[in-house]
């Protein structure tokens, strides 16, 4: 299927499933391929992560910028449980994110299910979209279980 008809399916059923930016997403890509734009696919593969973590970091880092999550409710991150949990989640979500990233460099090709997975999650399962490094992460440890069990 060409690039461009599947970027338009994605687009399509990203406004079906409401997904913003999902839409959105393919709504630029889609710009970016019809007005030719040919450095911009470069730079977005190449740096496009980093540069949604770094939107991403500072979306999450505004509300103890702003004085909205002080010193108290950071010690409560630390004394209770919700707090250490929270704390043991992003320590795991770290580590899968880094799993994600090397399964998405040594096999690109996977982003293609990890696509679709999204958009059938967000279609029939009301998910939000968080990313493919996630959803890598999550590929490359179930990919880590089978080949542990599988010796």
């Amino acid at each position: 299927m060409n690039g461009l008809v599947f970027i338009a399916v994605i687009f399509l059923l990203g406004i079906l499933a409401k997904s913003n930016s999902l839409s959105i997403a393919a709504g630029l890509l889609l710009a970016i391929k019809i007005l030719n734009i040919k450095s911009l696919p470069p730079l977005l593969e190449e740096r496009g992560v980093e540069i949604g973590l770094l939107f991403l970091m500072l979306a999450v880092l505004v509300p103890v910028a702003h004085g909205r999550i002080g010193t108290k409710e950071i010690m409560a991150a630390f004394s209770s449980l919700p707090g250490l949990l929270a704390i043991a989640g992003g320590l795991i979500a770290t580590r899968l994110n880094n799993m994600g990233i090397q399964l998405l460099e040594s096999q690109p090709q996977v982003i293609l299910g990890l696509v679709i997975g999204s958009i059938i999650g967000i279609i029939f399962l009301r998910g939000i979209p968080v990313g493919p490094l996630m959803a890598g992460g999550i590929a490359a440890f179930f990919l880590h279980l089978i080949n542990l069990f599988s010796r």
